[in-house]
This record gives C-alpha cells, structure tokens and sequence, in this order.
C-alpha cells in the first residue's frame, strides 16, 4: 500500500498466502479494468463500505468490518506462537516506540508471509467447504434481481 493510503504515511507491504495469490491468478482473467475487485461502475473500486454495505444486507448487525482485523488478531495472539510484533506489522500498526522504531529497518516479510499461510489453513477449516468449490466465481454473470 503505497504511503499516501496509510495512516501512519508509510508504505506498507502487504504478505499474501499461497491461497490469496492463486485467488488473484484466477481473477486475473476476469477482470475488466486495473481493479482486481471493481465496484458497481466498471472503471470503479469497490467504496469503502462495500463489506459494511454485505454485512447489512445479511442482516449481520452483530458484525463489524473491523472485527475482520480483530478477529486476525486474536488469532495470532491467543492460538499460535507468532510474536506479538509481527501481527502488528500485519495490520499495519506502529510497533514500540521511537527508539525501536530507529532501529527497525526491515518489516518481517518473511515471516509475516508464514503467519499469512498459517491464517489461511486456520480460515479454511470449515466444515461448509468441504461440500464447495474453491473456484473463483465471477457473480456479476449469477447475479439474482432483488
């Protein structure tokens, strides 16, 4: 994420899973302008609210968006041995203070990359998958009139 689009005004790498990039592969061929994800409008992103706009509409007011990132969090933090600081790099907060942060240079590529394959086989554990495909469906052709 270039700087402009952080809040802390730093550029953030983000580390994908095997899972995420073969997603992005499959995307590749279908899509119809520089947005792997488009919005409503061709040419457009999705907004910012597009995921509330789907918690909404499944009636999931017990829900947040944020509670996405929380949820990632408390994962690494309460079920695997990933130090605390690299699940902050992963969600691009500022980890220690001035002094550390002079002395941090790099950013945890590497291992954030293993915590991202870990999250990924945690995430696909569910018993409902097993029943679908892990195809990539393009759901403009399958949308349903409301």
């Amino acid at each position: 994420m270039p700087a402009e689009r952080m809040n802390n005004q730093k550029e953030h790498r983000v580390a994908l899973s095997s899972a995420a990039v073969a997603i992005l592969e499959q995307m590749a061929g279908l899509r119809e302008s520089d947005f792997v994800f488009r919005g409503d409008t061709t040419g457009k992103p999705l907004s910012k609210e597009a995921m509330a706009m789907v918690l909404r509409r499944m009636k999931r007011d017990d829900l947040t968006v944020h509670g996405f990132r929380s949820t990632f969090r408390d994962w690494a933090g309460d079920c695997t041995d990933f130090p605390r600081e690299l699940a902050e790099m992963a969600l691009a907060h500022t980890v220690g203070d001035k002094v550390e942060a002079a002395y941090r240079r790099g950013d945890g590529f590497k291992k954030r990359q293993q915590m991202m394959e870990a999250w990924a086989k945690f995430c696909d554990i569910n018993p409902v998958r097993s029943a679908h495909s892990a195809e990539v469906v393009n759901l403009e052709k399958h949308r349903v009139a409301s």
